[in-house]
């Protein structure tokens, strides 16, 4: 957003960084909630799931296909590595 100024540290904030600060901030506080540090109300949770449903995408419904024609290959690399040196 080039109309907004930067922040006090002098950073610019997209929307996406946003949104994802927004997230991480519902996440957090249902997850205090499951862990029993605080206490939120029903209507609480589910303001904050429907707010999550709306900014997450759902997992559940995505399908990965790809071409016969090239497969995916992975390779894992073990790297040991010197602590001293």
């Amino acid at each position: 957003m080039a109309g907004r100024p930067p922040g006090p540290t002098g950073v610019r904030l997209t929307d996406e960084h946003r949104a994802k600060i927004q997230n991480s901030n519902i996440l957090n506080r249902l997850i205090s909630h499951a862990e029993g540090s605080i206490a939120m109300k029903p209507t609480e949770v589910q303001a904050a799931l429907g707010l999550l449903k709306k900014s997450l995408p759902d997992l559940t419904a995505t399908q990965h296909s790809g071409d016969p024609e090239r497969p995916v290959h992975h390779k894992v690399e073990h790297v040991i590595v010197d602590a001293k040196g």
